[in-house]
């Protein structure tokens, strides 16, 4: 039996709540994963407005769920196996607070440890455009290990609906934590 592949789900309060709220969805049906969530107070009115859904609703697929208050729950130390982390969607904010280093709530604290552990960090950063402050934290970022990930719609897997959208988006999220997903279209192999 294969270890037990534990991923971190952030959710902030940036648009496109869905991309966290499906990443947590997919991962329920992957055998070896457990998944722990952690979603921001700020996240309450865009889970409200984007899915009419409340905080409760949108982690009742996560395995464990912790307060995003909670700087001492187990994701918070190094100490505690992750095979990843992923912030969908990750507000300016949350990156900010990343890319300083400034571990004041549990989603950027959790953060701030995968990358001390070089363990993979996926931020789908949600927010265009993007000014010069916004392009020097995602390079920080970046530089510390993180990947920045905007959830950018690929066109060629002719989408019949924002789901697929999306879908095909967090397929390429989980392929950042190499794990193994197939719901999406993906580039079709080349014909001789």
């Amino acid at each position: 039996m294969s270890p037990l592949r534990r991923v971190v789900v952030g959710i902030t309060g940036a648009s496109g709540s869905v991309f966290g709220t499906r990443l947590l969805e997919i991962l329920q049906g992957v055998a070896d994963v457990e998944t722990h969530a952690i979603v921001s107070k700020g996240s309450a009115r865009t889970l409200e407005l984007e899915l009419g859904i409340t905080i409760d609703e949108a982690v009742a697929k996560a395995d464990v769920v912790h307060d995003d208050e909670d700087l001492a729950a187990s994701v918070a130390s190094g100490s505690f196996r992750v095979h990843g982390m992923v912030v969908a969607p990750c507000s300016i904010k949350a990156l900010s607070g990343i890319a300083n280093s400034y571990d004041d709530t549990l989603i950027i604290r959790a953060a701030d440890v995968r990358l001390k552990e070089r363990q993979p960090l996926v931020l789908v950063l949600r927010e265009t455009p993007l000014h010069r402050g916004h392009l020097r934290l995602a390079s920080m970022a970046a530089d510390a290990g993180a990947v920045i990930f905007p959830p950018v719609p690929s066109l060629y897997v002719k989408p019949r609906s924002i789901g697929d959208l999306i879908d095909h988006s967090v397929m390429r999220i989980c392929d950042q934590l190499g794990i193994e997903t197939e719901f999406s279209p993906r580039w079709p192999e080349e014909r001789a």
